[in-house]
């Protein structure tokens, strides 16, 4: 009965496998000088290489976390090997012909061994590879066609077809003297009634691993009676594939992301090979996962992603709103990366493959070339989910622009952030800085869901019931307002209720002269006719004004006793017929004679804290607006600046003069 390795066959294997040879798998190393070499280390995380490897003496030693041995310890703690696999999977490797002493224990893993399935999926693949070529492959073929991959191009990739007959695969297998636990376990054959082939009738593109053994497939659903309805599926998790720790294209990509300290990662098969035909050979692409923390960690030791290089990693992700979301996934965790990160989105959301097709190879150069920063995308992600000509709007976007900044781990990115959402809004970084901090506290009271976009864990956004599109509403991001502008500003920081609370101090100039149009109607005289909706920053009380005006205005109110009830009938609005009730029979706040002075001091503070609103909106714009690029635009706004400067100056001397 055989059992153990031979020492001598050991020895070998020892002295044939160059550790240089075998570690550069896995991790990229560069010369560390006096006959070493040194990456990151695969076995820790680490943001300087602490990994040496020196090929004279056969050893590795991380000086970080302390890992070391000889190449076949490396494959064993790198891989999960045991010690006899490891010794196989080398002799493989280098050509050694194993043999095992006669009696003695056997040292042989119990349960298929690595060796054996990757040989499975090595046959696998050359046996779909042939199957491409054959007749009932034309829809696959056609498939590929469609998106401009020829023959050549399928080969160099290793795409293949699954025959749709159940048991192909297996008896193919079978013939070639695999077991059925062999099969079952590499994840190529499952078992039913009887065994099935996994991926049958549908293109399969092979995974590989960064020494190039095929360790799974990836299968695409291309007839329309396919019985599974998923577009794609893999390989399950299986003793040689793990799903989170493996990049599709990595055997092609790994030495030209070395070589670049560049790596694009793309969202599917067809991506990766438009990529690579077009001269990006840095692109992968996760299979059947979202992009984690093991595929960042894979992507920087070949990057040698550590303090002092200039490394890249780019994202590519269609524009909409699922790649949006995509993006800001990827922000949250490019802290994993010293290399700086940044997103590629082509021309009306198309993809890589997509782009190849219609535009040619080189606009998928000029995609990858054209790339922005990845934070600047995911802030304006947020950003332009709001209006930003609206003050509540600009309010709204800073307060989740911070969240979004202060999630951020690596807090030297923080300051530099919070300037880049001030200036995407048209904010003061002073305040944009507070709002962070304010975002940051909120992460430390309620956890790391607190700085994320969208709220904690079981957070409610604020609604606005009966908001109108367009108004001008309080709380500018830019120079804050005195006095009650200040108020206001600070209204918008706060949901607002349907039906206002009477006691609100926000809206206090508001509801105070509403309640004199509705009681005192013969008093407003023509001091309301400057007065529009948009004066009013509570939507119930610009739909009160709303009604007032449909209705002819103040004027018409008076002399009439009916006045409040035909504007409650008139209102479409149940909060709005309301608030008439409730401002008809509300008293005045003022025990003097209500006097034209005292009505037009009023509506002049209702005007001037609109005209500062609208003055800080102006502003926001100016902040936001290049003076040489948009030098039209630009003069237009520092002009509107300057006659509503005017005109609240104006106002403010009005209400002196009713006083």
């Amino acid at each position: 009965m055989a059992g153990r390795i031979r020492d001598e066959d050991i020895a070998t294997v020892r002295e044939k496998a160059r550790i240089d040879d075998v570690v550069s798998s896995y991790v990229t190393l560069r010369n560390a000088g006096g006959g070493s070499q040194k990456g990151l280390c695969p076995f820790h995380d680490e943001k300087s290489p602490s990994f040496h490897v020196t090929p004279s003496r056969g050893f590795f030693h991380c000086f970080g976390c302390g890992e070391g041995g000889d190449v076949i310890t490396f494959l064993m703690k790198i891989d999960g090997l045991t010690f006899a696999e490891a010794v196989e999977r080398l002799a493989d490797k280098v050509g050694v012909q194993l043999r095992r002493e006669e009696g003695g224990p056997d040292d042989r893993p119990r349960g298929p061994q690595r060796r054996r399935l990757v040989e499975a999926h090595a046959i696998a693949q050359e046996f779909y590879a042939d199957q491409l070529r054959g007749p009932e492959a034309i829809e696959a073929r056609r498939f590929l066609d469609e998106r401009g991959f020829d023959q050549a191009a399928a080969a160099r990739f290793g795409v293949g077809y699954a025959p749709r007959e159940g048991e192909a695969l297996w008896r193919h297998l079978r013939d070639r003297k695999f077991t059925s636990e062999e099969v079952i376990a590499a994840g190529l054959v499952a078992m039913g009634r009887s065994h099935y082939d996994r991926f049958r009738g549908r293109l399969v593109w092979p995974i590989r691993d960064s020494a190039s053994d095929t360790i799974g497939f990836g299968a695409r659903r291309i007839h329309d009676d396919d019985k599974i309805e998923a577009k794609y599926l893999n390989t399950p998790e299986t003793p040689i594939y793990k799903k989170s720790q493996v990049l599709y294209g990595i055997d092609l990509a790994r030495r030209e992301m070395a070589r670049s300290a560049q790596a694009v990662i793309v969202e599917g098969y067809t991506d990766v090979m438009a990529c690579h035909l077009s001269g990006v050979g840095t692109a992968v692409a996760t299979c059947g996962t979202a992009f984690g923390d093991d595929h960042a960690r894979l992507l920087r030791r070949f990057l040698d992603d550590h303090e002092g290089t200039r490394g890249e990693v780019i994202f590519t992700f269609d524009g909409d709103a699922a790649g949006q979301k995509a993006a800001l996934k990827a922000f949250q965790g490019d802290q994993r990366f010293v290399s700086q990160t940044y997103i590629a989105v082509a021309p009306a959301g198309q993809d890589p493959c997509e782009l190849r097709i219609n535009a040619g190879e080189e606009a998928v150069r000029e995609l990858i070339a054209g790339r922005r920063p990845l934070y600047r995308f995911a802030l304006e992600s947020v950003i332009k989910r709001f209006d930003l000509d609206r003050a509540d709007g600009r309010v709204d976007a800073l307060r989740e622009g911070a969240r979004l900044v202060a999630s951020v781990r690596d807090r030297s990115k923080v300051d530099a952030f919070a300037r880049e959402l001030a200036g995407m809004i048209g904010a003061d970084p002073d305040e944009a800085r507070a709002e962070v901090r304010r975002a940051a506290g909120r992460v430390d009271r309620q956890g790391d869901g607190g700085g994320r976009p969208g709220g904690r864990p079981g957070e409610r956004p604020a609604q606005r019931v009966g908001d109108r599109t367009g108004g001008r509403q309080p709380g500018g991001a830019g120079e804050a307002p005195r006095g009650e502008a200040a108020g206001a500003a600070r209204a918008a920081e706060q949901p607002r209720a349907v039906v206002p609370d009477a006691r609100d101090p926000r809206f206090g100039i508001e509801r105070e002269t509403l309640k004199l149009v509705l009681q005192h109607p013969m008093a407003i005289g023509r001091t309301t006719a400057e007065i529009h909706p948009d004066d009013f920053t509570h939507p119930t009380y610009a739909g009160v004004w709303a009604a007032v005006a449909a209705a002819g205005g103040p004027a018409a109110g008076s002399g009439d006793a009916a006045w409040a009830a035909t504007l409650h009938a008139a209102a479409t609005e149940p909060a709005v017929a309301s608030m008439v009730t409730e401002l008809a029979v509300e008293p005045i706040r003022s025990a003097k004679e209500i006097d034209a002075g005292y009505v037009a001091g009023h509506v002049f503070r209702l005007l001037e804290l609109s005209t500062q609103r609208r003055i800080e909106d102006v502003k926001s714009k100016l902040q936001r607006t290049n003076p040489v690029e948009q030098a039209g635009e630009y003069q237009q706004l520092f002009a509107d600046l300057a006659a509503l400067e005017q005109h609240r100056r104006l106002l403010r001397d009005r209400i002196v003069g009713s006083q």
